[in-house]
């Protein structure tokens, strides 16, 4: 069997987020608590783990990774709580989403 890879989103004690990839995502996690992490992370601690994503390939886990960091707030939080259709919505370019994304800042 393949080892999955993972995306995944923290919440920093500042309240920020960070979104990483891995394939351990346990030792990972505890890499950052410990302090360990990258420096983003080991400079906002503790942090809480809150979303993960399993893809079956390193490339699908870090284009997740890489499309998630570019993504305002509220598109993070929907993705978090697994609100798809305010996702959704937040991701189009209508004036309701833009008000919804002006309204998040």
């Amino acid at each position: 069997m393949l080892k999955p890879f993972f995306a995944y989103i923290l919440r920093c004690s500042d309240g920020s987020y960070y979104t990483g990839s891995t394939d351990e995502l346990d030792k990972r996690i505890a890499e950052h608590q410990n302090g360990e992490g990258c420096a983003w992370t080991r400079k906002r601690l503790p942090v809480q783990f809150l979303w993960r994503q399993e893809f079956p390939t390193r490339d699908e886990a870090q284009a997740a990774e890489y499309q998630i960091k570019k993504w305002n707030r509220a598109k993070k939080e929907a993705l978090i709580s697994g609100d798809f259709e305010l996702l959704h919505v937040l991701s189009g370019r209508s004036q309701l989403s833009r008000a919804l994304r002006d309204a998040s800042k």
